[in-house]
C-alpha cells in the first residue's frame, strides 16, 4: 500500500511558521523541547484559553540517542503512543529504534491546538497533532543541526542529518545525543522546512505499535496496575437510583471484617449522597462494601422506566419538534409510494474492559492524582476544585486505560471529584478508588435512549420527494463546556449528526429534548450510532421500493460534492465482489457508508440467518482518512469499531431501567460481541493527498445498517430497532 499526503494548502516543502511561546528546558536527559499555541476557537475562549506560565517537553534526547516523545493524548487502544510519534521521528530524522512515547501530565503546553483543552476525543488526535508534532520534530532537527555546525565553524547548510546524527564537511559526524546540551542552546528557529510525501520514511508506512511488546507479555502499566506504597483501596456504594441519597447507614458488619478501615459517607455524582468503605486491599473493601446495610431515600428524584419512556417517545414520535432543518414536505401526500418507520434505540454502557478507578495522594498543599483521563484539562480543574486547592498545586499523571469510548471524558468529572471528596473525608494517606464492573454498568453516562420517526415519499421513478423525520431523545452536549458550539437554537448538533449531510434529499428535521433522571454522554461515534442507522437502512428500503439496485440508488443520491463518499463506496464494492460473486446459498449483501470526523468508511457485508440467529460473514471495508499515518492503526481501528458496532445489534445489548433502576449490572446480562462473533474484514484504504482525518469513531456507524440490510435480503424482512429482533421485524 502506497500512501503520499501533503500539508492542505502548502506545497509539500513549503515553510510552516513558526509559533509563540516556544521555549527549552533543561532535562538530565538531555534536549527537551516544548512550545505552546494559544487556542483560537470558541470552545478555548470559553474555557478561558490561558497561557502557561511555562512551557512543558514534548521531546527528549537522551545521551544514548534515544527519544522520547510525550504524547498529549490518552492512549486506550486507538494507537495515538505510536501514530504521534511518528510525525516527530519522520521530521527529525532518528532511527525508529531509537524512538520512545510516554504520555504526558495535564498542562497547558498539551492542549489541543484548535480546542484549547487537553483532551481526547472526536477522532482528533492524529488530525489535530499532525503539523504540529512534525513541526516539534523539524525544530528539534535544526537546532541538533546548528549546535553541530557551531561546533564545526561550518554554515548549518553544510550539515545534514542521518538516523540520529548530524553530519558534516569533511566526514565529520556526531549523534543527537552528543549535541543535545548543546542544541539546548540554540535559539528556536521561526519556521521550519517540512519534508516533501515523496521523502516519507514512517508516516504512512505499516509500523508495529511502540507498547505492542509490553502489552503482549503482561508488563502494560494501566490506571488499574498502579498503586502507591501504604495506598489504601476504596469502594464505594452508590444510589441504586440517580442522585438518591443515604437516608441511615448500618455498617456494623462492615467494620468487624479484619482489613476495613473505615466506612465514611461521601457525595456521589448528580447530588447524591454515597458510603465509601476503605481497607487494605479490594477484596476486603468489597466484602466490606456488601456487608453494609442503608436505608436509601429515592423520595426526591425521578424513577425512571424503560417501558413507558418508550412509550412517550412514540407519542411524542407523532408531533413535530424544535426544528432542524426544514424543507417543504406537502408532496408526501401525493406521493406515488411512501415509507413510513419508526426506529427505536435503548441506552447504551460505555462498557470499557477496564473499569474506572484512579490513585488519589491528597496532602496539606498537595494533590497527586494518576487516572487514565480523557480530559485533562477539564478533569486537572475539578481535582483543583475539589481539593480546595489552586491549579499548579495539582498534578493529574494520565495512565494507559483499557478502553473508555467516552466514558472516560466526562465534564462533571465525576469518577475523580468522588475519589478526592474521599481522600478528604479520609486524609490519612494515599487512596486508590476503584470501580467494579457492576459499578461500572449502572455508573450512568449511557449513550441516551431514542426513538425516530421517518415518513419518505418516492416519485414514480425512485426520486425522493421528501424526507419528514422526528428524533425524540435526551441531548448530550446541553450543559457541557462543548455546549455553545454544539448546540444551536436549541437543537443539539449530536443529535443529528449525519442526518441530511450526505445525502441529497429534501429533509424536513426536527427534534424533541427530554430530560431524565440518566445521565447521559457522548459513546463512539456519539449520535451517529443512530443516525446512520436509520438513514442507510431507510435508504436501502427506498432503493427496492423503487426498485433500483441499493448502491446504484447511493451513487445518484450522492452526486458530486461528495466524492470521497463515492470512493469509499466504490472502492468496497469493487473488492467486495458485490454484484459479480455469487454468494453462498442463504447469504445475503448489505451495503451502508458513512462519514464521520472527517473520515468516511464504507462497508459491503455478507450475513445469514440460522434458527432464528443472524451472522455476519465477513465485512470489506473502504476507508477514506486523508493520509492514513500508520495503515495498521486504521486496520485496527476498523476491525475494533466493527465488532464493537456488531455487539450493539446482539439480543441483551441494552441498559434498561426500571423504578429509576439500572437492570443491567454485568456481561451475564449486558450482551457484549466476543471473539466468536468476529466476521472476516478486509480493510482497504482510499490513498489520498489530504491530511489526516479523524479514524476512531468512522468506523462504527454503517456496521449495524449494513448488516440490517443484508439480514433483509435473507429474510425478507426489515430490522427498525437496535438490538436486532428478528420476531419483531
Amino acid at each position: 500500500m502506497r500512501i503520499e499526503s501533503i500539508i492542505p494548502g502548502t506545497t509539500p516543502s513549503q515553510p510552516v511558521g513558526g509559533n509563540s511561546r516556544r521555549s527549552f528546558l533543561k532535562a538530565a536527559s538531555g534536549l527537551t523541547l516544548g512550545f505552546f499555541i494559544p487556542a483560537a476557537n470558541r470552545l478555548a475562549q470559553a474555557d478561558g484559553g490561558a497561557a502557561p506560565s511555562a512551557p512543558n517537553a514534548f521531546l527528549r534526547v537522551a545521551p544514548d540517542n534515544t527519544v522520547t516523545v510525550m504524547v498529549n493524548r490518552l492512549e486506550f487502544g486507538q494507537g495515538v503512543q505510536t501514530a504521534l510519534p511518528m510525525l516527530i521521528a519522520e521530521e527529525l530524522d532518528v532511527e525508529w529504534s531509537k524512538v520512545r512515547a510516554e504520555l504526558a501530565p495535564a498542562g497547558n503546553a498539551f492542549k489541543d491546538l484548535a480546542f484549547g483543552l487537553q483532551m481526547t476525543g472526536g477522532s482528533i488526535s492524529v488530525a489535530h497533532s499532525f503539523t504540529q508534532y512534525r513541526e516539534i520534530g523539524a525544530r528539534a532537527r535544526a537546532m541538533l543541526i546548528a549546535a553541530a555546525a557551531a561546533q564545526w565553524q561550518v554554515q548549518p547548510g553544510q550539515c545534514v542529518t542521518r538516523n540520529g546524527m548530524v553530519l558534516g564537511p569533511d566526514g565529520r559526524q556526531a549523534s543527537y545525543g552528543a549535541l543535545a546540551d548543546a542544541a539546548m542552546q540554540q535559539p528556536v528557529p521561526a519556521s521550519v522546512q517540512l519534508k516533501d510525501a515523496k521523502d516519507f520514511r514512517y508516516i504512512g508506512k505499516p509500523l508495529g505499535r511502540l507498547d505492542a511488546r509490553a502489552k503482549c507479555n503482561g508488563q502494560q502499566q494501566f490506571g488499574m496496575d498502579f498503586s502507591l506504597p501504604g495506598a489504601k483501596v476504596a469502594v464505594v456504594a452508590r444510589p441504586p437510583v440517580f442522585g438518591a441519597r443515604a437516608r441511615a447507614v448500618d455498617a456494623t458488619r462492615t467494620r468487624a471484617i479484619k482489613g476495613v478501615i473505615d466506612v465514611i459517607e461521601v457525595p456521589t455524582d448528580g447530588g447524591g449522597r454515597g458510603v465509601a468503605v476503605i481497607a487494605d486491599g479490594y477484596w476486603i473493601a468489597k466484602r466490606g462494601r456488601d456487608a453494609l446495610t442503608i436505608d436509601w431515600d429515592t423520595s426526591a428524584v425521578e424513577k425512571v422506566d424503560s417501558k413507558q419512556q418508550m412509550a412517550n417517545y412514540h407519542a411524542l414520535a407523532l408531533t413535530p419538534g424544535l426544528p432542524a432543518r426544514t424543507a417543504d414536505v406537502s408532496r408526501l401526500a401525493s406521493a406515488p409510494k411512501t415509507i413510513s418507520a419508526t426506529y427505536e434505540f435503548p441506552y447504551l454502557a460505555h462498557a470499557p474492559m477496564e473499569p474506572l478507578n484512579c490513585v488519589v495522594d491528597l496532602q496539606a498543599d498537595r494533590c497527586t492524582v494518576w487516572a487514565g483521563s480523557q480530559f485533562q484539562t477539564v478533569d486537572h480543574g475539578a481535582i483543583a476544585a475539589t481539593a480546595g486547592l489552586k491549579p499548579e498545586q495539582v498534578t493529574l499523571n494520565t495512565m494507559s486505560a483499557g478502553g473508555a469510548f467516552g466514558r472516560r471524558g466526562v465534564p462533571s468529572s465525576d469518577y475523580l471529584v468522588e475519589a478526592v471528596n474521599i481522600a478528604k473525608a479520609y486524609q490519612r494517606g494515599p487512596l486508590k478508588v476503584i470501580w467494579s464492573r457492576e459499578d461500572d454498568i449502572k455508573g450512568g453516562y449511557y449513550r441516551p435512549s431514542y426513538v425516530h420517526k421517518v415518513d419518505l415519499g418516492l416519485d414514480a421513478a425512485g426520486g425522493i420527494l421528501a424526507w419528514d423525520h422526528v428524533i425524540i431523545g435526551q441531548p448530550i452536549s446541553t450543559g457541557t463546556l462543548f455546549e455553545a458550539a454544539l448546540v444551536k437554537n436549541g437543537v443539539d448538533t449530536s443529535m443529528i449528526e449525519g442526518v441530511g449531510e450526505t445525502y441529497d434529499v429534501p429533509l424536513n428535521l426536527t427534534v424533541h429534548n427530554i430530560k431524565a433522571n440518566v445521565p447521559v454522554l457522548w459513546w463512539r461515534a456519539a449520535g451517529s450510532t443512530h443516525t446512520a442507522f436509520v438513514v442507510e437502512t431507510l435508504l436501502d428500503e427506498a432503493a427496492h421500493a423503487a426498485k433500483i439496485d441499493p448502491v446504484v440508488f447511493r451513487r445518484k443520491l450522492l452526486g458530486r460534492k461528495n466524492g470521497r463518499h463515492l470512493a469509499a463506496l466504490n472502492l468496497a464494492v469493487e473488492k467486495s465482489g458485490y454484484g459479480v460473486k455469487k454468494l453462498a446459498k442463504g447469504r445475503g449483501w448489505g451495503v451502508a457508508l458513512h462519514g464521520l470526523s472527517g473520515g468516511v468508511v464504507a462497508y459491503v457485508v455478507e450475513a445469514s440467518v440460522k434458527n432464528g440467529v443472524p451472522t455476519l460473514h465477513r465485512v470489506s471495508a473502504a476507508v477514506d482518512c486523508g493520509m492514513a499515518v500508520n495503515p495498521l492503526t486504521i486496520e485496527a481501528q476498523i476491525e475494533g469499531a466493527v465488532l464493537m458496532a456488531l455487539g450493539t445489534t446482539l439480543p441483551g445489548a441494552a441498559i434498561t431501567l426500571k423504578e429509576g433502576v439500572v437492570e443491567q449490572g454485568n456481561f451475564g446480562d449486558y450482551a457484549m460481541a466476543r471473539m466468536a462473533d468476529m466476521p472476516r474484514v478486509d480493510v482497504y484504504i482510499v490513498p489520498s493527498d489530504q491530511a489526516p482525518t479523524g479514524m476512531g469513531e468512522a468506523g462504527f456507524p454503517p456496521l449495524a445498517p449494513a448488516f440490517a440490510n443484508a439480514l433483509f435480503g435473507v429474510t425478507g424482512k426489515r430490522l427498525r430497532k437496535l438490538p436486532f429482533d428478528l420476531g419483531a421485524a
